[in-house]
């Protein structure tokens, strides 16, 4: 079956996964594609972003609590015109040392093209470093483009959009810059949850016209796009 798809995963908590999911999601479904959305782990607030940006329920997909046959149907059964997964933590950050039950796990699994989300606060061609790390770690999960966030400026991003496919050959497919009061607001056990947000509305059309603005929209669409037929789920 086909089913054009994409995880966007992050260096770690906090990278700025969830607003660049929110808004991607939110920017295809502007353009009036039906995405099916979907969360890497039992976390139930990105859930309910993602659920608000696609205008559809957001499933929870979670290698620790699910068989990896469940994991498949699940998502096959769920998948719309394009499939957005949101990793959680680290891409390699699973139960233990190994990475077991990992966001890398689950796109092996779903042999999804990984979207990477780098805070760049501060580094440059240590950026390079880290994803090179990523692909190196298992070349089985496919690294097919980076998003950079909190970028400080021009030259920042330059230097950054350089190094990048310099070293790793991997597309930069957008630059976030920093923003003065965060869209997403946190706290401790993680954002604020849209039904409490106050703005949730504004909040998920503004991180749209920052995908839109920053994001190289097609050129995502494009490695969903290409991500390779699944096997019917038993």
């Amino acid at each position: 079956m086909s089913v054009p798809r994409v995880l966007v995963a992050g260096l770690s908590g906090g990278a700025g996964k969830t607003l660049v999911s929110v808004g991607i999601v939110a920017a295809w479904r502007g353009q009036g594609r039906a995405v099916a959305v979907f969360k890497k782990g039992p976390d139930y607030i990105d859930a309910a972003w993602l659920a608000r940006a696609a205008g559809a329920p957001c499933r929870n997909l979670d290698l620790f609590l699910m068989p990896p046959d469940t994991v498949r149907r699940s998502f096959a059964r769920a998948a719309g015109d394009v499939a957005l997964i949101e990793g959680n933590r680290g891409l390699y950050d699973g139960l233990d040392a190994r990475g077991s039950a990992s966001s890398a796990e689950l796109a092996v699994l779903l042999d999804a093209p990984v979207l990477l989300v780098v805070d760049a606060t501060k580094a440059t061609r240590t950026v390079a470093a880290q994803v090179l790390g990523c692909q190196r770690l298992d070349p089985r999960v496919r690294i097919a483009g980076v998003v950079l966030n909190r970028v400080a400026g021009a030259r920042h991003q330059a230097v950054l959009r350089e190094a990048i496919p310099d070293v790793c050959g991997v597309p930069v497919l957008g630059a976030l810059p920093k923003i003065a009061d965060p869209l997403l607001t946190d706290r401790h056990l993680g954002l604020v949850p849209p039904a409490e947000h106050g703005r949730w509305r504004d909040a998920v059309a503004q991180a749209g016209d920052l995908a839109r603005a920053h994001l190289d929209l097609p050129a995502v669409a494009a490695l969903a796009a290409a991500a390779p037929p699944l096997a019917e789920p038993a």
